[in-house]
Order: C-alpha cells, then sequence, then structure tokens
C-alpha cells in the first residue's frame, strides 16, 4: 500500500479539499499527488501546497490508493473509459461529479467490485465551511467511508445519505449558496435603496446573516421560533414578513430546490 492520496482535477474544488485536508493533518503533503492538465494550475498548487503533480491522471491511479475525481460531470465518462485500465480493486474512488450515479462509474469501468463513494460538496467548501453528502457503493467498507468522512469534514461538515437523497442534496446545498448569494445581494441592494452607503449595507449584511445562522447553531431551536422572536405585534419586522408572505417567498424557495433537484436528475439520466 503506498498509502497516498491522490486527485484528478486541481480545479477550485479539487484545491478546496487539499487545503483542508493539509490543515487538518489528515495526510502530509509527501502523500498526495494531483493531476491536472494545465501546466500553469499545476505550478500553482505545487507552489502554493508543495504537492506532486502531474499532467496524466494515470499517474494518480498508479500512485494512490484513495483517489478523488474533481473534474465536470461533462468529461466523467471520457476520464474513466481512458483510465479503466489503471483502476483496481485496490482504489477507493470518491467523486464529486454532480448528479451521476454510482452504477455511471460502474458502466464506465466494467466492473462492479470497485469502491466508489458519490460525494455532493458545495462551493463554502473553498473556506473550510462547506456542506457534503456522501454515499458509498455496496462494495464500500464502515472505515472507507469514515475516511471519506474526515476528508470532507476537514472543509465543513460531511454526512451519509441514501444514494436516492443526493439529487435533492444537489438541490438543496449543492445549489444553496447560489440562492444565498442572491439573496445577500438583493438585500445589500435593499439598504442602498433605503439610504445607506453600500459599504455599510454590505457589512450589516453579511454580519446579520452570519449572526444568524450562528443563532439557530447554538441555540438548537427551529427557525421559526428565532423568527417570532423578532417580529414584535405591530412592528417593523412583521411588516416586513407580510410583503415576503405575500410575494410567495417560501415557496419561490422550495421551488427554486425542487427546480435543481430536476435538473440533477435529469443529468443522471434519470428522467
Amino acid at each position: 500500500m503506498t498509502n497516498k492520496l491522490g486527485c484528478i482535477g486541481g480545479g477550485q474544488m479539487g484545491e478546496a479539499l487539499i487545503k483542508g485536508i493539509l490543515q487538518s493533518g489528515l495526510y502530509p503533503k509527501e502523500q498526495i499527488v494531483v493531476a491536472d492538465p494545465d501546466a500553469d494550475r499545476r505550478q500553482f498548487l505545487e507552489q502554493t501546497y508543495s504537492v506532486a503533480t502531474s499532467g496524466n491522471s494515470a499517474d494518480v491511479w498508479l500512485t494512490s490508493d484513495t483517489v478523488i475525481l474533481a473534474v465536470k460531470p461533462q468529461v466523467m465518462g471520457r476520464l474513466l473509459r481512458r483510465d479503466k485500465d489503471h483502476v483496481s480493486e485496490r482504489h477507493l474512488i470518491i467523486t464529486i461529479a454532480a448528479g451521476l450515479p454510482l452504477s455511471f462509474y460502474n458502466d464506465c469501468l466494467n466492473a462492479r467490485a470497485y469502491r466508489i463513494i458519490r460525494v455532493m460538496p458545495n462551493t463554502p467548501a473553498l473556506v473550510l465551511e462547506g456542506a457534503s453528502a456522501l454515499s458509498g457503493n455496496e462494495n464500500v467498507t464502515a472505515t472507507d467511508l469514515q475516511q471519506a468522512i474526515g476528508i470532507f469534514n476537514s472543509v465543513g461538515k460531511a454526512i451519509v445519505v441514501a444514494e436516492e437523497y443526493l439529487d435533492a442534496v444537489t438541490g438543496l446545498s449543492g445549489s444553496g449558496p447560489a440562492y444565498v448569494f442572491t439573496f445577500t445581494e438583493a438585500m445589500i441592494d435593499a439598504g442602498v435603496k433605503c439610504g445607506l452607503p453600500r459599504n455599510v449595507a454590505e457589512a450589516l449584511t453579511l454580519q446579520t446573516i452570519l449572526g444568524s445562522v450562528n443563532l439557530l447553531r447554538q441555540s438548537g431551536e427551529h427557525p421559526a421560533v428565532q423568527r417570532a422572536r423578532v417580529t414584535s405585534p405591530g412592528g417593523t419586522t412583521i411588516a416586513g414578513l407580510h410583503v415576503l408572505e405575500r410575494a410567495g417567498f417560501s415557496g419561490i424557495i422550495i421551488d427554486a430546490v425542487e427546480a435543481a433537484t430536476r435538473r440533477s436528475l435529469e443529468l443522471g439520466g434519470k428522467r
């Protein structure tokens, strides 16, 4: 056993995982290798994290026991069919490609004995605050799952779910940062419209969102309980909430998550 971790794809998510893994001490830099076709990207990763890199994904399979597939879903099939002769049962394969079911990897690799874990992370992993959901195939052991949980806990919080839930995870937490960014932008613009300087509106909005999330985490209470505490009879908050409810704010968020979930199903060929 080489006890090495390989990552095929050195883009933003691949980099986030490398950063988290190194900071958590799961693997030392000497035991990590990253494959990426972009020479400039390889140079950046080498200089920033002191990890080994290669322009050939075969080098990752040949030197690593655990392999993270951090490439786009559109190129995953081509990559696997090209590399399948280098894949063996000793590899634990962890994929972060959205929408592609575990069966997709078996079909591309022409095998059923490989240990494969499918993960849906999100972009806050870039600042080590990601939300990730994991599901393994029937060959994955409890030890394999714990290893994967450790990797993704290093960039946030990871939970294990049945694969049937991963499309909903994609629609909720995978696409969720975009919903939050859109809401945040609207809050800032609203502050500007009401007369606040943009830098003041931005600072207040970001701290309000951060503080509200931390309050929910620390209190452990349902969001409705905290909302009720902010909402005084006849006050300003209920006036604002009335506008949100009249516009169907909650329904719009639910519709957005459902639409993203349907798209994930489509990408996986399920609809």
